[in-house]
């Protein structure tokens, strides 16, 4: 059974009590600032929270969800949130997390008119594309889905490092340092795709590199 508006205020009393019990000072902290070590870029699915999966409390995790947990170029929403992440909060990490049963990317497999989800769907096509002849090649339709809903993770980390912002601070820095992940909703467990961070920006350099340094070693 769905719950009424009533039962979303009453939880969230009951929430806000717990959080004094356990720690009478917890808001007076909390409203202080916020100093996550983690971006969170991830799917808008209502089955997949990030703290709760992550095992994060209020103030550890800066979040952004938008369908199929894309990062595109033009997108000057999640572009201002990796800038925000990155120069204001000074976040340590970048997760780009995707989930097996996104609907997204199922839609993006399908010969189908979605309107104006077109131009976005468009992208999800855009990476299956790039790995055709690998996805081509998987016989299975369930395994097929899950691997473009892996790669799409895998080119959205890409998307993010190819950002100035990141670029830069992480030469001077040497973070923050972006991760592919995957929920599984089947099982309820993440899975880390152990993105090669250091070779992806080694690999993309001649092409996407914004700050005519050397990637190979931080700056002083």
């Amino acid at each position: 059974m769905s719950k009424t508006k009533q039962d979303i205020f009453e939880h969230n009393r009951q929430w806000a009590e717990e959080q004094l019990r356990n720690d009478p000072h917890f808001f007076d902290k909390l409203s202080i600032n916020q100093t996550p070590d983690y971006l969170y870029i991830g799917c808008s699915d209502s089955r997949v929270t990030a703290e709760d999966m992550m095992g994060m409390q209020p103030g550890e995790v800066f979040v952004h969800r938008n369908i199929a947990n894309m990062v595109n170029a033009i997108d000057i929403n999640v572009a201002s949130v990796i800038n925000y992440a990155v120069y204001h909060l000074n976040v340590k990490h970048i997760v780009v997390c995707g989930h097996y049963e996104c609907g997204g990317v199922k839609s993006a497999m399908q010969a189908k008119d979605y309107g104006m989800l077109n131009p976005w769907l468009r992208c999800i096509r855009d990476v299956y594309r790039l790995h055709r002849e690998e996805l081509d090649a998987i016989e299975d339709e369930q395994a097929r889905y899950d691997r473009l809903v892996e790669l799409n993770v895998q080119e959205q980390c890409i998307n993010v490092i190819k950002s100035a912002g990141v670029q830069k601070r992480y030469l001077k820095e040497k973070f923050p340092v972006v991760h592919g992940w995957v929920f599984d909703i089947r099982t309820g467990r993440l899975k880390d795709l152990n993105i090669d961070f250091d070779n992806i920006l080694k690999e993309i350099q001649k092409i996407y590199d914004l700050t005519n340094s050397d990637w190979s070693v931080p700056q002083s």
